[in-house]
């Protein structure tokens, strides 16, 4: 499964430009041969926690339903969608769509875990629910951002079959330390596949996004990096999952884990 992490300059409350520059970007990896392009977090508007309208909110997700699927199916690729505004029976939400090849809609996850350091559980409503798919007929799941501190719930992907994690996010440039770290953590202690895709630019008000979108395999090994620069840039790598059978045969965690305990 070649992988297309899509570290896109998001600005802030510009949807139309932050559409047609996802468009160009889709584009460009699906001209690279890529099996799967990924999105960062709130791609079409930057991580707005004030002044959320109904121009920036995305009404049941439609508008990014219908460019996602329909890229999807054109282009035969597929398409995880970062995450969106959405307003939803009339609460918000910072949501993901899953679209596969053929343009269907295959998952939609509701962000769980919302950042209170930036008042994002102030203005969005918080999800519930654990959401795995399969692209290619490869299990699947997603997290977004501020949820890669939490490694239960990373785990419980893990448990669930996850054999590739894809994390969107906004994530400051100021921690970006602690993002590197994160991610790499993930994909070493659950040994899973993880994409981590960040934006850059200033699409948090007054703050630089770090850019630095990772693709790691389950050993913690960078087979991607964008490198230090917060720049727009897409990165790929091709995921081999004979690698995730290898690193669990060798290192049985969890054959040895004690789930009579935890």
């Amino acid at each position: 499964m070649k992988i297309s992490a899509i570290q896109m300059n998001v600005v802030l409350k510009q949807l139309e430009s932050n559409y047609q520059n996802a468009e160009v970007l889709i584009r460009k990896a699906a001209a690279a041969g890529a099996d799967v392009a990924v999105l960062p977090e709130m791609w079409s508007g930057g991580f707005i926690t004030d002044g959320l309208d109904e121009r920036l909110a995305d009404l049941d997700g439609n508008r990014a339903k219908a460019f996602l699927s329909q890229l999807a199916a054109e282009l035969k690729i597929n398409i995880v969608g970062g995450s969106v505004a959405t307003k939803k029976a009339g609460n918000y939400y910072n949501t993901t769509y899953v679209t596969d090849r053929q343009g269907h809609i295959i998952a939609d996850y509701d962000k769980v875990h919302l950042f209170s350091f930036a008042g994002e559980d102030q203005r969005f409503r918080a999800g519930n629910q654990l959401v795995t798919f399969s692209l290619d007929g490869i299990p699947c799941g997603i997290i977004i951002c501020y949820e890669i501190r939490f490694p239960e719930w990373a785990r419980k992907q893990a448990l669930a079959g996850t054999k590739v994690l894809f994390v969107p996010a906004e994530w400051p440039l100021p921690r970006v330390g602690h993002w590197r770290v994160l991610n790499q953590a993930r994909a070493i202690e659950n040994q899973i596949f993880v994409v981590a895709v960040n934006g850059c630019g200033a699409a948090v008000k007054d703050q630089q996004n770090a850019g630095n979108s990772l693709i790691i395999d389950p050993q913690g090994k960078l087979l991607a990096d964008a490198g230090p620069e917060p720049q727009e840039k897409l990165i790929f790598a091709n995921l081999e999952l004979a690698d995730l059978d290898q690193a669990r045969n060798n290192m049985t965690v969890f054959k040895d884990r004690r789930s009579d305990l935890y």
